[in-house]
């Protein structure tokens, strides 16, 4: 591959052979590539599969989906997004080779945007590397690897990116994801890299693509009533729930730990208040507080709680969480912090 810097063209069909693949690309320096070959040549164009969590999705995607627009006009590689109310969505590129690897740039360097504006609000001070997830073939992987991991090695070597390959397939499917991470122009040689790879080596037998599954909607019980949480807010759940939730509150045999029955037996008392404390890492007490406090009013409000956010201690990497309420409420609120943190490390920031 010289220094890394070819610019290889769609791979040709040879005469005589029709369907197979050549396995050996053809290489063009230089960046301008015709979209069409010599008569009775065929133009192989080449689908490549990410995988992404919401908030790069949404950065992909922009206000009002101009980002992924103007990344679509400017490639000339056609990019689309999976359909679902999923954690994981996956985008796929698919066009002639020159515009996969322009696709791919304005991708990387769109997330180390993202990185370093990330970065302006944080003390950390070195920036991590950009990071992509392709999904390819378990039946390519061998290939990826190379003899005793000579490929893989041979790709990291010259590109400087970090690649790593799982293990084990993407769940009911029989493909692999491959990391990739470094800066965006390592990125970018690394991917021409493991294009080369694949158009060389094409899948083996029936390939059984990964569908991320859709986040199930929880459900939450307070104040007898069920909540589906929808975004930020709790939608009231149909009668059924809200009554199968009554009539388990009734069955309870005998109350909580420090709570006494009601002084009258027959009318509903609401439960005393009681106290729960949750110890939080003080790096990701920022997206439960929200800024200027908004994230914390807002569990407030759906919860009913009163939640109390402990100064930070000297030495101490965590902050004490004090929630008080009634079992519900409480319940509530530790339901509505952990889906803050859940999204905050996976990355799904809808939440």
């Amino acid at each position: 591959m010289g220094e890394g810097e070819t610019i290889w063209a769609p791979s040709v069909l040879p005469h005589g052979v029709p369907g197979t693949l050549s396995h050996h690309p053809q290489l063009h320096f230089g960046r301008k590539m015709e979209s069409k070959v010599s008569e009775g040549g065929l133009n192989v164009t080449l689908t490549i599969r990410l995988l992404m969590h919401g908030k790069e999705v949404g950065s992909i995607i922009g206000k009002k989906g101009e980002t992924v627009k103007k990344m679509r006009e400017e490639s000339g590689a056609r990019i689309n997004i999976s359909e679902g109310n999923c954690p994981e969505r996956i985008v796929t590129i698919t066009g002639p080779t020159d515009a996969i690897f322009k696709a791919f740039a304005m991708i990387a360097y769109k997330f180390e945007e993202d990185i370093i504006n990330s970065m302006s609000n944080s003390p950390a001070t070195s920036k991590p590397p950009v990071t992509l997830r392709l999904v390819v073939p378990a039946s390519q992987c061998g290939s990826l690897i190379g003899k005793g991991g000579s490929k893989i090695k041979e790709i990291r070597e010259s590109t400087g990116a970090q690649v790593q390959v799982a293990g084990d397939m993407l769940p009911n499917s029989t493909e692999r994801a491959v990391t990739i991470s470094g800066t965006p122009d390592a990125i970018i040689q690394c991917v021409k890299q493991i294009c080369v790879v694949m158009l060389e080596s094409p899948p083996k037998g029936a390939t059984i693509p990964y569908r991320p599954k859709p986040a199930s909607t929880p459900v939450i019980f307070a104040g007898g009533q069920a909540y589906t949480i929808q975004g930020q807010y709790a939608i009231p759940h149909p009668d059924q729930l809200t009554k199968l939730h009554q009539l388990a509150m009734q069955q309870t045999p005998f109350p909580p730990l420090g709570q006494t029955n009601p002084a009258f037996p027959g009318l509903d008392a609401s439960p005393p208040a009681s106290t729960h404390e949750l110890t939080i890492p003080n790096d990701l007490i920022g997206c439960i507080i929200g800024r200027q406090g908004t994230k914390i009013n807002e569990i407030r409000q759906m919860s009913g709680a009163q939640i109390k956010i402990a100064n930070a201690t000297e030495g101490s990497s965590e902050r004490q969480i004090t929630i008080t309420g009634t079992p519900a409420n409480i319940s509530l609120a530790q339901y509505l912090i952990n889906a803050r943190l859940t999204s905050e490390v996976t990355g799904m920031g809808a939440l």
